[in-house]
């Protein structure tokens, strides 16, 4: 296992990936876990992340010293690498010039990290401090035209710092440096695999619930289809889900779900319809975090009303994702920024009294999505592309109404069945259409309109923490706006997104 230190950096889920990819374990702790912590956990290897912070800033987060005296191999990437620097004696300073970008690396000494890595690279920079001074025992080992101390070494002691980004795939040997610190350095085992994960998580599950009740909050995603298959095969007909259709699903979703539910998963499963109480709930609110916090609560009184009707129950289960806790909250504690909440992250209403259960939580998408595979889930649930917790709340800015939730079903339907007729829909991460507060000027019939704009968004993305719009053929975009303006009443212009996350996020709110 390799633990990673979060300061604060929005590559933090990057650095997990990359370690995961090599088939290593990864966790992530903020850095006000204690040596002693850490030392309980047992890892092969410690990664000090980056972040915004200048390490001789008054708050800038700071991890515990003692871990240098550990004997654990660490890398410090950025932020991290100061911190180490600073923490053992050097000196860290404001550089004279910011570097930012792409960056060619001299490497200095081909060995360690640097081990079959031409002596000339391509690296990804993004820092406003430089090292100073070394503390003793530390050499430079690759330098840019910009950073003297781009890269540094302590190889009796294990430690080793990049001043660049060896997670993002902007850096060409990045891959090869980070694996030649978890085998060549680290001393790691290829042995985390979605199987091993599914068997160890079963067996947890097992001897956490013992022969109590659990809970789910059944949606038709693949995360919470993921959780419920674990779980059941956990403790089989001790589980209940519940499906709270809350009015906010895309056009005939509803049945299609439970038939598809009922088929495909042999577990009990209780449908709950309470779409009158989550628009009323909803009436003439327009901004997004307060949509969420809104529907949030109405699910969560629906879902504890129609649990007090499970008799020893003691347990609630989620598909609470990685990225989902990223966004929602300081990643495990640590201080990376928050981008938006999620009506699944935060805990449970103190007034429920259940222990909540999130098997899935360290994972991300693409991982949830094998291990689906792996127990045998259906390939239309496998590959269902992602659809958020609020629904079209968040799809239609501003105010919902039935006739504004009437008019997204119908664009989005048309939507849909175009994309899957194309053969994008599996290699697209989502395809939606969003309603916007704003209407136009048409001409229908020889006559003006003025209706309502849709914005078509269509990503590419692999774990959704980033993601780029997706370069759909001109005719197949033609296609769906000549259909939408044709078909949909109340709609006379279309638009389609090209934001990539970051700068924007992939849902409109």
């Amino acid at each position: 296992m390799i633990l990673v230190i979060d300061f604060g950096s929005q590559f933090n889920q990057l650095i997990a990936r990359r370690v995961r990819e090599n088939k290593v374990y990864c966790r992530i702790a903020p850095p006000d876990i204690t040596a002693d912590q850490i030392m309980e956990l047992a890892p092969e290897g410690i990664i000090l992340s980056g972040g915004p912070s200048s390490i001789y800033e008054k708050n800038s987060p700071k991890a515990d010293r003692a871990i240098f005296k550990l004997g654990i191999p660490i890398l410090g990437i950025c932020y991290g690498m100061q911190f180490m620097i600073h923490a053992l004696g050097g000196n860290v300073k404001q550089a004279k010039k910011h570097e930012y970008g792409f960056a060619a690396l001299h490497v200095k000494r081909r060995i360690g990290l640097f081990a079959g890595i031409d002596k000339e690279t391509v690296t990804w920079m993004s820092h406003g401090d430089a090292i100073d001074a070394l503390p003793k025992g530390f050499v430079i080992t690759a330098s840019t035209s910009n950073t003297k101390v781009a890269a540094v070494a302590h190889s009796r002691k294990r430690f080793f710092g990049f001043q660049f980004h060896p997670e993002v795939e902007h850096t060409q040997k990045g891959l090869k440096m980070i694996s030649n610190f978890l085998f060549g350095v680290c001393g790691c085992k290829r042995s985390w695999t979605m199987q091993s994960f599914a068997k160890d998580t079963i067996a947890k599950i097992k001897t956490e619930v013992g022969d109590k009740k659990v809970i789910l909050g059944l949606s038709g995603g693949v995360d919470s289809s993921v959780t419920a298959l674990l779980i059941h095969k956990a403790i089989g007909r001790k589980l209940t889900c519940i499906f709270v259709d809350n009015g906010l699903l895309r056009k005939d979703e509803g049945s299609q779900l439970k038939k598809n539910l009922k088929h495909h998963l042999d577990i009990n499963i209780r449908f709950v319809g309470a779409k009158t109480r989550f628009l009323k709930a909803l009436s003439k609110v327009s901004d997004p975090e307060k949509k969420r916090k809104i529907i949030g609560k109405v699910f969560m009184d629906v879902f504890e009303a129609e649990a007090k009707k499970i008799k020893g129950a003691d347990f609630l289960a989620q598909g609470t994702l990685y990225p989902d806790i990223i966004e929602s909250q300081s990643a495990f504690g640590g201080p990376t920024s928050v981008i938006k909440s999620h009506h699944n992250v935060g805990g449970l209403p103190k007034k429920m009294k259940l222990k909540l259960i999130e098997p899935l939580k360290f994972l991300f998408k693409d991982e949830v999505r094998i291990l689906g595979k792996q127990l045998g889930l259906d390939p239309g649930m496998v590959w269902r592309q992602p659809f958020p917790g609020p629904g079209l709340a968040i799809r239609i800015i501003g105010q919902i109404t039935n006739k504004r939730l009437s008019i997204l079903r119908e664009v989005d339907a048309v939507l849909q069945e175009e994309i899957r007729s194309a053969g994008f829909y599996k290699k697209l991460w989502q395809s939606f259409a969003v309603l916007l507060p704003l209407k136009s000027v048409g001409i229908m019939g020889d006559s003006r309109t003025y209706e309502n704009i849709v914005a078509i968004r269509a990503v590419t993305s692999k774990d959704a923490m980033t993601a780029d719009w997706a370069r759909l053929p001109h005719k197949l975009l033609g296609v769906i706006s000549n259909r939408i303006i044709n078909e949909v009443r109340g709609v006379n212009r279309v638009v389609y997104d090209i934001s990539s996350k970051p700068p924007s996020t992939i849902e409109w709110e």
